[in-house]
Order: structure tokens, then C-alpha cells, then sequence
């Protein structure tokens, strides 16, 4: 778990962090239709599985950019910026209505994330025990795949004027619209340390890396 510490003085955002720190401590949101046309379509040619070829594409955006992968140590008041964020995948119990955090490692290789990320979602299917592991596992983020509905909009709240700074991703059931298959998809960020461009940036790379991967 490499990181860099940021000199508050040199950090280029110094004062939106500031002021979204301290005087307007606030979370902004966005939901945004991808078209995974492309994608559900190689992964059924290739019959490999929709869900874990999105989130390698989703964690090969969040680690294009070191604005994702920051992290707010309140001990040691640092805003650390790690070098690799990875994904909390989550694994739903259909018999209890449950779900359970799997904390899995993101690789640059497709084909090594892939086996990796499938083989601790099958391990964890051994044992429900919800268990969250935040303090040793600082730059990980939530991945959070919804197969029930699709939806115009959604949120998840932090409390007031908590510094929580890796983002919060969830996506809900694709459907057909146009001839195109689309998919809701929200990513959470607190405002301190991104705004409206970084936000939609996201959405913008994932496409991008959607193009070129089913290419």
C-alpha cells in the first residue's frame, strides 16, 4: 500500500479543499445511463461475466487519475494519495437477503484481475460473516452492483462532516432503450477533493475504456 503524502500548500485544490473541508463539508453525486452495448455484448461472445468486466473497466478509470484515490488519515491529519485504489466487491446471499463486503486487489491485467477478483467472490460465498476490514484497508472503494432495478437516480450519505474521501460506486440492471443497452451507474465523491469536471470525467474515461476494450 505505497503512498505519496500531499503538501497542502503545493496540493493544486488547496482551496475547494478548504472550503469543502471545513466550511461547506459536503459529498456531490452523479447517475449517468452507459451505454454497455459493446460490453455485454463481448461478454457474451467471450462468455465471461458482465459484472466483473465492468468493475476491471470501472477500477482502470478510478486509477487513471490521482484525484480517486485519495484517502484522509484523522490521526495523523494527512491527505494521502495511494498509488493503486482497489474495489470492495459485495456478494449477495439470495436465502438471507444479505450481502457481505469482499475485499479484492485490482490488477492492471485483465485476465489476472479477472481470475483473481471471480476466485474471492467464490471463496467468500463459504461463509455470510458480514465483516468490514476499513482500517487495514485504507484505499479501497465500494463497488456496488444492484441486479434488481434500473433507476433515474440514487445516493449514499456520509455523516456531516465526515472526511471520507474514496469514491462510492453502484450500478443497477441494464435494459434495452433505442437498441442500445443502458445501465445506471452513480459514483459518490466528496467535494473536497473533486469537483463537477472530475466527476463527469469519470463517466467520459469509462466509455472510453469500455470503446477500447470490446474493440
Amino acid at each position: 500500500m505505497n503512498y505519496k503524502i500531499i503538501d497542502m500548500e503545493k496540493y493544486y485544490r488547496k482551496g475547494v479543499f478548504d472550503h469543502f473541508s471545513k466550511d461547506c463539508k459536503c459529498r456531490i453525486s452523479m447517475t449517468v445511463k452507459l451505454d454497455v452495448t459493446k460490453l455485454v455484448e463481448y461478454s457474451k461472445e467471450t462468455k465471461t461475466k458482465f459484472y466483473l468486466n465492468f468493475l476491471y473497466l470501472l477500477c482502470k478509470t478510478l486509477n487513471s487519475k490521482d484525484d480517486y484515490k485519495m484517502y484522509y488519515e484523522y490521526h495523523l491529519n494527512e491527505l494521502r494519495c495511494y498509488d493503486t485504489i482497489n474495489p470492495i466487491q459485495y456478494i449477495f446471499f439470495e436465502e438471507s437477503k444479505t450481502c457481505k463486503p469482499v475485499y479484492s486487489t485490482y490488477y492492471e491485467d485483465y485476465n489476472t484481475f479477472y481470475t483473481n477478483a471471480l476466485k474471492d467472490l467464490e471463496e467468500a460465498k463459504k461463509d455470510p460473516t458480514y465483516k468490514l476490514e476499513s482500517s487495514t484497508h485504507p484505499n479501497w472503494f465500494d463497488a456496488s452492483f444492484m441486479p434488481w432495478v434500473s433507476y433515474d437516480s440514487f445516493s449514499v450519505e456520509c455523516p456531516d462532516g465526515y472526511l471520507y474521501f474514496p469514491p462510492i460506486v453502484n450500478w443497477g440492471k441494464y435494459y434495452l432503450e433505442n437498441n442500445r443497452i443502458m445501465m445506471p451507474v452513480t459514483c459518490g465523491l466528496n467535494h473536497a477533493i473533486a469537483d463537477g469536471y472530475l466527476m463527469s470525467n469519470i463517466f467520459v474515461t469509462l466509455a472510453k475504456e469500455i470503446e477500447t476494450f470490446t474493440k
